[in-house]
């Protein structure tokens, strides 16, 4: 059985704009719901055994704030990906329990293609930024991962986890 936890960046700021999309960090909201996502995936033992995270510093600075002890893989095609792309990177994955970092709109539809069936939770569809869904998938291997395969095991989002929502 694999698991894949599938992560949308954390809030980030728009305050600069000057910098390139691909630049843009997180602002104090989503550098504060990266350290609860963090916490949350600790709480409920759902330890990666790889990370797979997009180049966009917004993407990076979530995944550095998780305070995970992994290094993750830096995918250029994760950034504004389309969901066969993310599909092609989660198939080359190795672990068994797989965190992927990445962002919309693709990061919604690929959850959703995923997925026999949709979790029960009003924001699934628009996967708001910190977004988190936890499948499982009855693969032994990523290689051979296909659309509406995995079942949800848990979806969540920063506002859940934040005291005082």
């Amino acid at each position: 059985m694999k698991r894949l936890i599938l992560m949308r960046h954390a809030k980030s700021d728009w305050g600069d704009p000057s910098l390139p999309d691909h630049a843009r960090p997180l602002n104090k909201r989503g550098r504060r719901s990266a350290r609860a996502l963090g916490d949350w995936l600790r709480a409920e033992g759902l330890m990666p055994g790889e990370i797979l995270c997009s180049t966009a510093s917004r993407a990076q600075e979530t995944c550095a704030r998780l305070g995970l002890p992994l290094a993750p893989r830096l995918i250029a095609s994760l950034y504004m990906a389309e969901p066969e792309d993310m599909l092609a990177a989660l198939r080359m994955a190795e672990a068994e329990t797989v965190l992927m970092i990445g962002h919309n709109p693709g990061i919604a539809e690929f959850a959703a293609r995923l997925l026999v069936e949709p979790p029960a939770h009003p924001r699934f569809d628009d996967f708001p930024t910190g977004a988190t869904l936890v499948a499982g998938f009855p693969l032994a291997d990523w290689g051979g991962l296909g659309w509406h395969e995995g079942r949800a095991l848990r979806f969540v989002i920063p506002r859940e986890l934040l005291a005082g929502g």
